[in-house]
């Protein structure tokens, strides 16, 4: 996906995301409000074939935890943020390691051609987007508070529920059907026992007292009985 275009505004639903993609756009904070023709872009985007997780369901699960540390922490600069959260699985293509990139000039695209007149800092946007390729390799010294909790939000699915967290990891494993399990499964190991060796999984003081203790119980648990394969 070269671009964000009308050409890929069709409307399409994966199964997952109950109902989402012919939902109307989610409201952006400050007034923001996304024009049709993008978001119809963004909901085929995050529809193409293979995604499991990285879809609009996800994209609704960060930007329910973007509310909650809105409310509860507050954000300086709450429409960037909102917008780093939809775009920053906008180009998801397993196993490639310029998801991130791309997502990140697809949104530098599209606040130039959509929304140029609302003074958005497309380059924190960007920054956002792109920090979301270190998961599991920042410190809190490594980022900011703001860069913290937009990270955590993205990183919540850990902490939540055994229910929820092994329906995401299937997920993820069935959007990485195409490499040999036995390579996934190291892989997966891999990227477990990273997060585990880890002084904190997450980032700000916000996330890491609701939702650090859990995570590692549901990573300690995957390991000890199905060790599986390749990053969040």
């Amino acid at each position: 996906m070269a671009r964000i275009d009308e050409e890929r505004a069709v409307t399409v639903n994966d199964g997952r995301d109950g109902g989402c993609a012919g939902a109307t756009p989610p409201p952006g904070p400050g007034g923001l409000a996304l024009p049709e023709p993008l978001w119809s872009a963004l909901r085929a985007a995050y529809s193409e074939p293979g995604r499991a997780y990285h879809d609009l369901t996800h994209v609704r699960e960060v930007l329910a935890r973007f509310d909650e540390a809105g409310r509860d922490v507050g954000w300086r600069r709450p429409r960037e943020v909102f917008l780093a959260a939809l775009f920053h699985d906008a180009v998801y293509v397993p196993g490639r390691h310029d998801n991130e990139a791309r997502s990140a000039e697809l949104a530098r695209e599209a606040i130039a051609r959509w929304l140029p007149g609302e003074g958005l800092d497309a380059g924190l946007v960007t920054r956002l987007v792109l920090l979301t390729a270190r998961h599991g390799a920042l410190a809190p010294a490594d980022v900011d508070e703001e860069e913290a909790l937009f990270l955590d939000c993205d990183m919540a699915i850990l902490g939540s529920d055994a229910a929820t967290f092994d329906a995401y990891d299937r997920g993820i494993a069935e959007e990485y059907c195409a490499v040999p399990a036995e390579l996934y499964a190291l892989g997966r190991r891999s990227f477990f026992e990273k997060l585990l060796a880890a002084e904190r999984i997450f980032l700000s003081p916000y996330f890491r007292d609701r939702l650090e203790a859990r995570a590692r119980e549901n990573l300690r648990r995957k390991l000890a009985v199905a060790p599986g394969g390749a990053g969040s």
